[in-house]
């Protein structure tokens, strides 16, 4: 194991969130901060300076914003950058533009109160910043296209797929990803047609951005698209998002499956937990489930893909080479739970044949 630290920038335009951020990068023995900046300006001189490993960034800032920064970065010289970033409700698709201009990983903080957030977050950031350390960059791509509304043909096959609930046999996906799943999320969904079945997905994300984010991706996909609430049934032609912050379960009644929304404390370091929702699926749904886990750094899931197994589901991962962080499906392989590893683009094809 290399012994060399991971070298940081902190840019941030409060110099209280500076000196805590710096603090706490600081005291962990594997990282390093090499330099702080009020301002993208003042970031750029830095990096003329020393090229850092990692980039913490705040969007809201004086003489150039955060994303134009990003997207200037991206393009010209790629360096991982984690925002950490006041992004309230209505500023969620901030924050899907900054995935879409590279960014590695997102942390939502306060507008009051950071200093607080920021020192009970320090195993959430760091954690992110070594994500982004060794994550796959790529450059900006433009956003998805909006696609077309289903016809009423394609509307009344999700309505007849619907009534198929009533077969116990019935197949449900289930879908656990981290750093870099947004991508891989929108690339497998938008791959899977109107009468597939029920997709149930945790993605590692911050409260409220996971409803612009499925909001962007039922746009997209042939599919719907939602963020889960308490309650929501499991049918075809429709994939539910965790909420963020939030647990999921997936449950059974009668021929019924539907999701089960839950605080609680973190599970594998992370509140939505893969875990959490993986071990539903083994206890409810056995071998009528069909496990995915998709690019992220941990752990998480590699446990309840296990319990999967046992109950008799079938199991993917996504392979090394397209994966942004190959730690989630790595872990998950080790355990002996996963039936094959597959490229991303070829993971929805074998879903649906499994189904």
């Amino acid at each position: 194991m290399s012994d060399k630290k991971i070298k940081v920038l902190v840019v941030d335009d409060s110099a209280v969130v500076r000196k805590v951020l710096s603090a706490i990068i600081s005291s962990e023995s594997d990282l390093e901060v090499i330099g702080t900046a009020s301002d993208p300006l003042l970031a750029a001189e830095r990096i003329a300076h020393e090229v850092p490993d990692v980039i913490t960034l705040d969007v809201e800032m004086p003489r150039m914003d955060g994303l134009t920064f990003l997207q200037k970065v991206m393009s010209q010289h790629p360096i991982a950058s984690v925002i950490i970033s006041s992004l309230a409700e209505g500023g969620s698709e901030t924050a899907l533009r900054a995935l879409d201009y590279g960014a590695v990983e997102i942390i939502t903080k306060p507008k009051a109160g950071t200093k607080e957030f920021i020192e009970e977050s320090a195993i959430l950031i760091c954690d992110a910043i070594r994500a982004a350390a060794i994550a796959k960059l790529r450059k900006p791509h433009a956003p998805l296209p909006v696609s077309q509304k289903l016809s009423a043909d394609a509307v009344l096959t999700k309505v007849k797929a619907t009534k198929a609930m009533l077969r116990t046999t019935e197949k449900v996906i289930v879908v656990g990803a981290s750093t870099g799943g947004t991508e891989a999320i929108s690339e497998f969904l938008m791959s899977m047609p109107p009468d597939s079945p029920g997709i149930v997905i945790v993605q590692h994300m911050p409260e409220k951005f996971t409803a612009s984010f499925a909001k962007r991706l039922n746009s997209v996909c042939a599919i719907s698209v939602k963020e889960a609430e308490d309650n929501d049934t499991v049918i075809r032609g429709r994939a539910l998002i965790a909420p963020g912050n939030r647990h999921m379960l997936i449950k059974r009644s009668g021929a019924r499956y539907y999701v089960e929304i839950k605080d609680g404390p973190l599970v594998s370091r992370h509140r939505p937990s893969v875990d959490v929702l993986f071990r539903s699926a083994a206890m409810y749904a056995g071998k009528n489930a069909i496990g995915v886990i998709l690019t992220g750094m941990g752990d998480d899931g590699a446990r309840g893909m296990s319990e999967m197994k046992e109950a008799g589901s079938f199991n993917i991962a996504q392979d090394e080479r397209t994966s942004v962080v190959y730690g989630m499906p790595k872990e998950a392989v080790k355990t002996g739970a996963v039936d094959c590893v597959l490229p991303l683009k070829t993971i929805a094809s074998r879903v649906l044949e499994c189904a």
